[in-house]
């Protein structure tokens, strides 16, 4: 069976689990991102590993899992989860005696900040309009939506960028990414939220439906080449092979983790 094919009995298999659990928000959307983030972290201690750096692994996913689960219960001031965490990150490497201590906790730090508040954000837009007074399924259709602009612009700049793409758009981190295909998956985020607003995000401004397109198509992109940059570095392919023909869930949602926390800045800002 070849790799394009395991590729689309993946999505297939996939895409309907993914949307299901974005409508229906509460814990099934919880537990969703929970996987995302948790595993995604894996990935990334992973990839530090390749560098001789050791990423405090249980530690990380711990404060990770904290982070996520307080975003949908709220429960606690994430400022103050961050400020433990660190704080008690550093403690634990008192202890661990493994390498160097300046890299381990700045790839720890890193990977938490990054994976962690980022997925946290994810949380946070599908439960933007949690009051009893507001329609909570509003969140689920914004996320669907951010999710199906990221795949079509994703799918935009690479058949785009294949078959027309002259311009490299940063060769030292992937030299297969044009400025052409960049450009196609740019138009292709905002000409399909425009269309969304007219089909199920008609509650939302023009303002945040060109800001959102504007966010998935270049920051969207962004976070791709910034998750490729830490691959290259650690001199490997795919974050991990957990996905047939899609390599690891880090490469998968790695869009859209770098995209979350601005598309709630934008919501915030202008839909409060």
């Amino acid at each position: 069976m070849s790799n394009g094919l395991i590729r689309v009995l993946v999505s297939i298999a996939a895409i309907p689990v993914i949307l299901l659990a974005s409508y229906l928000g509460t814990y099934y959307f919880l537990l969703f991102v929970l996987m995302i983030s948790l595993v995604s972290y894996y990935e990334f201690a992973a990839l530090a590993k390749q560098k001789s750096v050791s990423a405090n692994l249980m530690a990380g996913l711990g404060i990770i899992f904290l982070f996520v689960t307080n975003a949908y219960i709220q429960l606690f001031n994430q400022f103050y989860l961050i400020s433990i965490a660190f704080a008690l990150l550093c403690l634990i490497e008192l202890f661990r005696n493994k390498g160097s201590a300046l890299f381990n906790l700045g790839i720890s730090t890193l990977g938490i900040l990054y994976i962690g508040v980022f997925s946290s954000s994810l949380i946070l837009i599908r439960e933007f309009y949690r009051e009893p007074s507001q329609n909570y399924i509003n969140g689920g259709f914004i996320i669907i939506s951010v999710f199906a602009a990221i795949w079509i612009c994703d799918s935009a700049a690479y058949y785009i960028g294949t078959a027309f793409g002259k311009h490299k758009l940063f060769p030292r981190v992937s030299p297969k990414k044009s400025w052409e295909g960049a450009a196609a998956g740019f138009v292709s985020a905002i000409l399909f939220l425009i269309l969304a607003k007219f089909i199920f995000l008609d509650f939302l401004t023009w303002y945040t439906i060109f800001g959102a397109g504007i966010i998935v198509g270049i920051l969207g992109q962004i976070g791709d080449l910034i998750e490729s940059l830490f691959k290259r570095d650690a001199g490997v392919k795919d974050s991990s092979s957990l996905i047939p023909g899609h390599g690891g869930v880090f490469d998968r949602f790695d869009s859209l983790i770098y995209s979350a926390p601005f598309i709630l800045i934008l919501l915030q800002l202008i839909e409060k």
